[in-house]
């Protein structure tokens, strides 16, 4: 027999499908942005291979002619998933380390990346070189180191840690939170004096 395939995160989750919050064994969310959620399919399958413990229900329910069971609405996973200490290095993790916003004029629409050091100048697509531009700015600068183009991003590139990444995604949250996924959602944020 082969093995199961592992429910993925937010692949395709409908948010008016009734998708399960899903946390990891401590109670905190496996991602926050994008948010970690399986759609019911995936939740109700995981609560049967005992993979997970259902935290919260939806006042929905499936039935077959045998069984009755309310839709989980948050989900804890049984077995601890140490999180990733070193993100992965992409076009989204660094539009979400520069918050989504061009390191040249602060624009926030028509986003791309641009290489401080041209990749026709020895550049490298790294985590150190590549800043989020948008269209105007990295046609503008063209070429051209930052010296020669007159142009310096705001903030000089660096590699994110997961937590600086979670921290940015914190203030993007979601169109839509359901009122159960609340006292699991940014509990381990600062709290203002």
């Amino acid at each position: 027999m082969g093995r199961l395939e592992e429910p993925r995160l937010n692949v395709h989750v409908s948010l008016s499908g009734f998708p399960a919050l899903v946390l990891n064994a401590d109670f905190r969310p496996l991602s926050y942005y994008p948010l970690s959620l399986w759609s019911w399919q995936d939740a109700i399958k995981a609560v049967f291979l005992e993979r997970v413990n259902i935290v919260a229900n939806y006042d929905r329910a499936v039935r077959s002619p045998s069984l009755e069971i309310k839709l989980p609405s948050v989900v804890s996973l049984k077995t601890f998933v140490k999180p990733s200490t070193h993100p992965a290095f992409t076009r989204f993790n660094v539009f979400l380390r520069d918050r989504f916003s061009c390191q040249y004029c602060g624009e926030r629409e028509d986003l791309t990346f641009d290489h401080l050091l041209p990749r026709s100048r020895g550049g490298h697509t790294t985590w150190i070189n590549v800043v989020t531009a948008c269209s105007d700015c990295n046609l503008r600068k063209g070429n051209l180191t930052p010296p020669e183009a007159k142009m310096y991003p705001s903030q000089m590139p660096f590699q994110p840690t997961v937590s600086h990444l979670h921290r940015n995604g914190r203030a993007f949250p979601p169109n839509y939170l359901h009122e159960s996924w609340l006292d699991y959602l940014y509990w381990d944020t600062e709290l203002e004096p």
